[in-house]
């Protein structure tokens, strides 16, 4: 059986059990589009992340992407724009 993480959401709400592998993929892909474009608007990010990934990847990259995105939010690594409809999201600033 393959190593698991335990994602967190930015909310507080429970975050959900996926592969570490699948984490992995999806967590650089995620980095490596947003430090090429700067700012990605969310209904952009996945089809980023698809051009992004090295290979094919076993699972939907749209759910995914979402979970590993709220994930990077909770622990500060991306942001949401502040005052940006629809949602726009970044590599997070020092404060």
């Amino acid at each position: 059986m393959s190593e698991r993480i335990l994602t967190l959401h930015p909310a507080g709400k429970q975050g959900v059990n996926i592969d570490r592998d699948k984490y992995e993929l999806i967590r650089q892909a995620i980095l490596d589009s947003l430090a090429q474009r700067g700012e990605i608007p969310f209904g952009d990010l996945s089809e980023a992340v698809a051009i992004n990934l090295a290979g094919p990847f076993d699972g939907s990259i749209g759910w995914y992407t979402v979970s590993v995105k709220l994930d990077l939010e909770a622990r500060g690594v991306i942001e949401r724009v502040p005052g940006r409809s629809p949602q726009i999201v970044r590599l997070a600033t020092a404060s």
